[in-house]
């Protein structure tokens, strides 16, 4: 299976990814060593080494350090790499599917999906922020979408389009979270993707 193209970056923007990095992974440790609720946004700079002023710049809210990642300038890279003439529904599944083959290729990766997700799953404050942070996601969806079927972004089609797609995969993580974290994630946004084409059909 083909990896993911990787969009490039410049040395300022690794920078930035590099420091956000930190931060999740100084937060992530602290979160499981104390609880989300217990844990202040100083004690995540400190264990970052970055001051609370730069956690605030790369996140906005606490809950924000969790919903936060790297992945989609690289779905979206992924996704403009599949052929033209790809059903949009087809080639967003063959780019998932690209997307999901090299992070399960990174154990670190893979652990802090699964601690993202058993946070979601328990903290409502995070459920809550969750439902706020998709748009940046549908945003990215849109103009890629968009660009495929040549329709203009704000065409309601586009619209409804994106809003099902980021649903179903919502749904579908959450799924995977209440069922132990241990099915195989990628079977899961198939079956998702497959209600989406087919409807409710066997």
């Amino acid at each position: 299976m083909p990896t993911a193209p990787k969009p490039a970056t410049g040395l300022r923007e690794r920078k930035k990814i590099r420091t956000r990095q930190a931060i999740r992974r100084a937060a992530y440790r602290l979160f499981e060593e104390r609880g989300f609720d217990a844990t202040r946004v100083d004690e995540i700079a400190e264990a970052a080494e970055v001051s609370p002023s730069t956690v605030f710049r790369y996140f906005p809210t606490k809950e924000d350090i969790v919903l936060s990642d790297e992945e989609d300038p690289v779905i979206e890279a992924a996704l403009r790499a599949r052929p033209a003439d790809e059903p949009p529904l087809t080639a967003l599944r063959a780019a998932l599917h690209d997307v999901m083959a090299e992070l399960w290729r990174q154990p670190e990766a893979v652990t802090e999906l699964r601690q993202r997700m058993r946070l979601v799953a328990s903290v409502p404050a995070i459920r809550a922020r969750m439902h706020e942070s998709i748009g940046k996601s549908g945003d990215v969806l849109h103009g890629a979408i968009a660009e495929r079927t040549g329709r203009a972004r704000g065409d309601l089609e586009i619209r409804i389009l994106t809003g099902a797609v980021l649903g179903a995969l919502t749904e579908a993580l959450l799924h995977w979270t209440e069922e132990g974290l241990e099915d195989d994630l990628m079977d899961v946004l198939d079956r998702s993707f497959r209600v989406l084409e087919h409807g409710l059909a066997d």
